[in-house]
């Protein structure tokens, strides 16, 4: 099966280029951006017309939607506002339409950040309703609807489609929620750093969630594409932590004992974007309808902070 994916060279995009190499299938690795480090096919998944030709060209039978405008605060500025829309409501739906046509399957990324007005105190649903804060989130929640809107298909209590699909193709949309890995900029790599550079850091404690590694994530799309089931799921690690407790595991994995990390009110950052306070994600549907495995969210750290001190010595 030959399986596109879009924005190769973020984060998710980077860690399927590593799980792709232990698989059967094709992959069609694309961004806007190019790389001197990997090789990328130009795509801009704005333009119906391209993703049109290079789903025809190469009978690509599955898309992986990693691109996505994700810079929070700078999607509230207006005149960043044509660009997200166009990244993270419009171009889904574009992508769906051209898997739809071809009978192929949307496999996209959402986020947590769809959820956040209402005070949760516990895990969100895949099924439960989107209340964004900010401009990134409704434009992610409205790239869900496109989808949905194109392939026509009504959900389940549990986020799974209604009726049986199989064959025909259809979307997996997967919140996920925290994202860190080797590649690019990421919380879990400034931390690295200014924990290891900083007397003292003062760090967010009333904002809970559970990072995601990344790598862990693209594992669980591979495990997915395999017997795909059309629907709404989440993924991220397993646990809770807030922002504070993230970064002292950070921290103390890392052996940088001598900053003093302090927790402090989201208040004491002002922002223009409300974050979620508490936007844990109900994990069931996902591990009972294709068996993935979700590992704790320290295991999974320990792991990438591994992989990080490697590579610095590549």
């Amino acid at each position: 099966m030959n399986i596109l994916v879009t924005g190769a060279n973020g984060q998710l995009g980077n860690e399927m280029r590593i799980v792709a190499k232990n698989s059967m299938d094709n992959y069609i690795f694309t961004d806007v951006c190019q790389s001197e480090e990997v090789e990328t096919v130009y795509l801009d998944i704005t333009d119906p017309d391209a993703v049109r030709a290079m789903v025809q060209k190469h009978d690509v039978r599955a898309i992986v939607n990693c691109a996505a405008w994700t810079n929070v605060d700078a999607a509230e500025a207006p005149e960043n506002y044509p660009m997200v829309e166009k990244l993270n409501a419009v171009a889904p739906g574009i992508l769906a339409t051209a898997m739809k046509e071809a009978g192929g399957w949307l496999v996209h990324i959402s986020t947590d950040y769809v959820f956040g007005k209402e005070p949760y105190n516990t895990p969100c649903r895949p099924d439960q309703k989107g209340t964004p804060t900010g401009i990134y989130g409704e434009t992610k929640r409205q790239g869900e609807e496109k989808i949905k809107e194109v392939f026509g298909i009504s959900q389940l209590s549990d986020g799974r489609q209604s009726g049986n699909n199989e064959g025909k193709g259809g979307y997996i949309i997967i919140r996920t929620a925290w994202l860190y890995s080797e590649f690019g900029k990421n919380f879990c790599k400034t931390m690295l750093q200014l924990t290891a550079t900083k007397p003292q850091l003062r760090v967010v404690f009333d904002q809970c969630g559970t990072p995601t590694y990344a790598l862990d994530l693209a594992k669980a799309i591979l495990v997915i594409l395999a017997k795909p089931v059309s629907g709404t799921y989440h993924f991220s690690n397993e646990g809770v932590c807030s922002w504070y407790d993230f970064t002292q595991m950070i921290a103390r994995i890392a052996g940088n004992k001598d900053c003093d990390v302090q927790p402090c009110y989201s208040t004491e950052f002002p922002s223009p974007v409300v974050r979620p306070a508490y936007s844990v994600l109900d994990k069931r549907s996902i591990r009972e309808t294709f068996g993935v495995e979700v590992p704790y969210w320290v295991d999974s750290l320990k792991t990438c902070i591994a992989n990080i001190k490697q590579n610095q010595w590549k």
